[in-house]
């Protein structure tokens, strides 16, 4: 295959000899080197940073989830904005709040009493094959077990659809409401009765005789086919990046995403450190400060609160895949016709290539300052397959001095041992090409300067010329 530096030839039919760009390979890879001083993005249930055994030592890791929702929800919030690629699609929403979406909705757009919005909208749903939390808690009662990921736009549909079919949605409601509560009741009933005796009581069969006693009236089909089409992916476009799955709901379509990621991890072993904080009571302070006399001062000495937080340094290698081929099949399966699929995901792909870049988990953002972060190095390039460049740092980095044998600092050691495999791989494997290279860093531009690139590496200024 051509790489980089060539080009097709044609002539047109008055002659006129033109060149035009290769045909593009199905997997745009993305590999990236940064360094993070002193932030904590994502941790345990233990609250402390997540890590990996790799190479023989630990490391830190972020992990591809907290990458993804971070890249996700930048596009998106661009989208909605009005900005980049992507401004103007519809893109989606993953949460368990559907039904109260929906409810608001029939409450603020159609004026419905709260109460009768809400709980017509969770009866629909919960009609339709979706399991909602105990309804005698009210915190969980009108969410659902799951996180769905859907178009930002399922709630108002589905708000739309009960009031266009009130008296019938309203009519099946109230039949469904009763016969929830005849089967609570028997239940109850048959609870009691088994208090009083010492046997084992049959909780299956109790069951199973209650349903059989009180059957819940079956959603109208037309309303659950609405419900099912608004959660449908439909023309999201993140959800054609990212994919989804409900399982839920066996004919409600699933996605499977046109976006691979990695987990991120440093190039070296784990650096952690228990930073100690106390935090000052300003009140207090203040009665200090206006103190009558030396006991009063006395009594309000001391830190108004004290503990420890944890947080990592280190230079991290992350990595991502695009499957070009995939995100245009689910486009198609969204509806679109070729031409629309086309121009859609070439301006995805653009936007995915920014949220990659641009894009970092907000956790203890405040403190931190973690998202300010940009990456010493991006490498992009498109191939037949994915290609994953992890094992180039099986090996930790040694920041040693290079005068001891070591490897300096582990950022331009990282770009350095990045580069030298991928052009140890592309001599090995004709598909590559069309490989770029973005640096925020100055110091690493000076390297790239001293280093022997190959011809078919490019550098770029700007993320979205990662991709052609």
């Amino acid at each position: 295959m051509s790489d980089s530096s060539t080009s097709d030839s044609t002539d047109d039919s008055k002659g006129h000899h033109l060149v035009t760009e290769p045909p593009r390979s199905q997997f745009l890879s993305l590999h990236l080197i940064e360094t993070l001083a002193a932030v904590l993005p994502v941790r345990d249930e233990n609250g402390q940073p997540k890590s990996l055994v790799f190479g023989g030592a630990e490391r830190h890791m972020i992990t591809s989830q907290a990458r993804r929702r971070a890249e996700r929800v930048h596009a998106r919030n661009r989208a909605n904005a009005g900005l980049g690629e992507l401004k103007g699609r519809s893109m989606g929403v993953r949460t368990r709040e559907w039904a109260l979406l929906a409810g608001r909705e029939l409450e603020s757009a159609h004026g419905w009493d709260r109460d009768r919005a809400l709980v017509t909208a969770r009866a629909v749903m919960e009609a339709s094959g979706l399991k909602f939390g105990d309804p005698k808690k009210k915190t969980v009662a009108n969410l659902t077990k799951v996180l769905i990921f859907a178009p930002s736009d399922a709630g108002a549909k589905i708000a739309r659809h009960i009031v266009d079919r009130s008296a019938e949605v309203e009519e099946w409601r109230d039949a469904y409401l009763e016969a929830q509560a005849r089967i609570e009741a028997t239940k109850k009933t048959r609870r009691g009765a088994r208090s009083k005796d010492t046997a084992e009581p049959d909780t299956e069969g109790a069951s199973a005789e209650t349903a059989r006693a009180v059957a819940l009236p079956p959603l109208p089909k037309a309303t659950r086919d609405a419900v099912l089409l608004a959660l449908a992916p439909r023309d999201a476009v993140d959800i054609a990046l990212y994919g989804r799955f409900l399982a839920e709901i066996p004919d409600s379509p699933n996605v499977d995403g046109a976006v691979q990621t990695g987990h991120a991890f440093t190039v070296h072993e784990a650096e952690q450190i228990e930073d100690f904080y106390a935090a000052a009571d300003d009140a207090k302070l203040d009665r200090k400060r206006n103190a009558l006399d030396f006991l009063d001062a006395a009594d309000d000495a001391g830190a108004g609160m004290t503990g420890y937080q944890s947080l990592i340094s280190g230079t991290f290698y992350r990595h991502a895949v695009l499957d070009r081929t995939q995100l245009r099949v689910n486009l198609r399966v969204a509806g679109m016709d070729e031409a629309e699929a086309e121009q859609v995901a070439s301006a995805a792909e653009k936007e995915f290539v920014n949220s990659f870049v641009e894009a970092f988990p907000e956790a203890k953002k405040n403190s931190t300052a973690s998202t300010g972060s940009l990456p010493a190095l991006v490498l992009a390039f498109e191939g037949e397959r994915p290609y994953n460049y992890a094992s180039a740092f099986q090996r930790p980095v040694d920041e040693g001095p290079v005068s001891t044998g070591g490897e300096g600092p582990a950022g331009p050691a990282a770009v350095r041992r990045l580069l030298r495999h991928h052009t140890f791989v592309s001599r090995r494997r004709g598909d590559l090409r069309t490989a770029r290279l973005l640096t925020y860093d100055p110091e690493i531009d000076l390297l790239l300067g001293e280093l022997e690139l190959p011809e078919s590496l490019s550098l770029v200024e700007q993320a979205e010329d990662l991709t052609p």
